[in-house]
């Protein structure tokens, strides 16, 4: 009986030394849930500040004052454009390609046998 009793003590001493093993690996884990949860929140936020600094920096009217200032453009002025009628006309098709022609055409693309031909 008593030896029944010594075996009996050393499970619970086991199972209870299990269990806190179990739950100092989860404390673990939920540590790092997180700082992951963290860091992805900063980078969520970085992104966010990154493409309002993007979209401050691709304004039209900022990019328009600094062709202005840097770049020394003349003006576009109404002479500058033509009609659609004065477009040269469209070039002749090349002739007939000597080579090209030598080269047999295939029968089929090899993906999908043809009708009539076995799998």
């Amino acid at each position: 009986m008593r030896l029944l009793n010594i075996f009996v003590i050393c499970a619970l001493i086991l199972a209870a030394s299990f269990v806190y093993k179990i739950k100092f690996d989860s404390t673990l884990q939920a540590e790092k849930v997180a700082k992951l949860s963290g860091e992805l929140r900063h980078e969520r936020d970085a992104i966010a500040a990154l493409r309002a600094e993007w979209a401050r920096l691709d304004t039209p009217g900022r990019i328009q004052g600094l062709a202005d200032r840097h770049l020394k453009l003349q003006p576009i002025r109404p002479t500058q454009f033509d009609s659609l009628d004065r477009l040269p006309e469209r070039p002749a098709p090349p002739a007939a390609d000597s080579v090209g022609a030598m080269i047999p055409a295939p029968d089929t693309t090899g993906s999908v046998p043809a009708p009539g031909q076995p799998k």
